[in-house]
């Protein structure tokens, strides 16, 4: 009979050896093994916690797909709002080479934002559908820390703040970067400092504000592109921060279509009107006298 102490198999036939235990571990080269008593990768990465903070609330298959796309999007706005904070810092410190460093990196994580939008577009109607009751009012319109990087950008709307009202720590850190100056408005104070004709207006005012374009601005920026060789670190801030619009258009766009795609024209969960809405934020521009130069050189 099978598994007989005799050491034979079904119908008398010999059984296969048990495979032997090597008596230490093989090492692959050089490559420690044993992590008993030393912090291993998941250690460092607490990648028990990361890894069990996703709870599905219905039972469709396709829910984990709609939480690790957000969540993982939000670890890159993380590193995002790291990244920003430094710049603005180092663009008031007239420490230009970092900030292009920063201002580099964070055109990337946007570019790792809108590909990731491919990935949640592989859900389909229905597929949502079946998870969309269980999200209730939750969106992202209500994610503190995309509020806090358009605040940095410029992109400032107090009426922005009350999704946050119910939550002291995160208010206030929204409203830090509504009350604070934005990239851009460094980036103007950076003009200024170096004798560029930037109106007090731009250097001076209420940060709380919308920014509103200036022929004023728009010409300080033209001194700095019609003469590159004397204004070099200016033209290259001028380019990074026009790559940095440039990624984060594509990724609003990319938004947009995703969203349109899934749910169509209806209402978004957190009340705004869907892709209506996400439509209306396409026309927003961040630095509008970088675009508009182009035209005027």
């Amino acid at each position: 009979m099978s598994g007989c102490p005799f050491g034979f198999g079904a119908e008398g036939e010999p059984a296969a050896p048990a495979p032997a235990l090597p008596a230490e571990l093989p090492r692959h080269e050089g490559a420690q093994l044993d992590f008993s008593a030393d912090m291993s990768y998941g250690d460092y990465l607490h990648l028990d916690a990361v890894l069990s903070a996703q709870h599905p609330l219905s039972p469709a298959h396709d829910e984990l797909l709609f939480i690790v796309q957000h969540q993982t999007s939000e670890l890159w706005m993380k590193l995002m709002l790291h990244e920003l904070r430094a710049a603005v810092a180092a663009i008031a410190a007239d420490q230009l080479a970092p900030a292009f460093k920063m201002l580099a990196r964070v055109s990337r994580i946007m570019e790792q934002l809108v590909h990731a939008w491919d990935v949640l577009a592989t859900m389909t109607p229905p597929e949502y559908s079946a998870i969309r009751p269980y999200l209730a009012r939750s969106s992202g319109f209500q994610s503190w820390q995309y509020r806090c990087i358009e605040f940095m950008l410029g992109n400032k709307n107090a009426a922005m703040l009350q999704p946050h009202a119910h939550s002291p720590q995160r208010l206030a850190e929204v409203e830090a970067a509504w009350r604070a100056p934005s990239l851009y408005d460094e980036a103007l104070r950076l003009l200024a400092r170096r004798g560029l004709a930037v109106p007090a207006s731009h250097t001076q005012r209420d940060w709380t504000l919308p920014y509103a374009a200036d022929a004023a601005v728009e010409q300080a920026w033209l001194v700095v592109y019609r003469d590159t060789a004397t204004h070099w670190d200016l033209y290259q801030l001028g380019e990074e921060l026009t790559d940095l619009e440039d990624a984060f258009r594509l990724w609003r766009f990319r938004h947009l279509t995703t969203v349109t795609r899934i749910i169509g024209m209806k209402g978004g969960t957190g009340g705004t009107s869907g892709a209506g809405y996400l439509k209306r934020m396409l026309d927003v521009e961040l630095f509008p006298e970088l675009w508009q130069l182009r035209t005027d050189l």
